[in-house]
């Protein structure tokens, strides 16, 4: 199974402009975030969910930055949201 490509593992594409809006600086998750959250386990929901974006796209290459940006912040809504209840 090919292996998804993230901002983490590099792309040999350029990225390509999508419809996704840019992440503005409410959006970007912070190390303290991730830390709060166990980084690891957060790390790989997101690496998961951008898997998934990935695969729901029919495996086209270019989308790597936006997949992992919807990817982690899905995860760390979700996130928040079991921890703020």
């Amino acid at each position: 199974m090919p292996r998804a490509r993230s901002p983490r593992n590099g792309s040999t594409r350029s990225s390509s402009v999508s419809a996704l809006s840019t992440p503005s600086n409410s959006d970007v998750i912070t190390g303290e975030e991730k830390k709060k959250a166990g980084s690891t386990d957060v790390e790989s929901e997101i690496r998961r969910r951008a898997y998934e974006l990935y695969e729901q796209r029919g495996y086209t290459e270019g989308y790597e930055k936006e997949d992992w940006l919807v990817a982690e912040r899905e995860i760390m809504a979700r996130y928040n949201n079991q921890h703020s209840a």
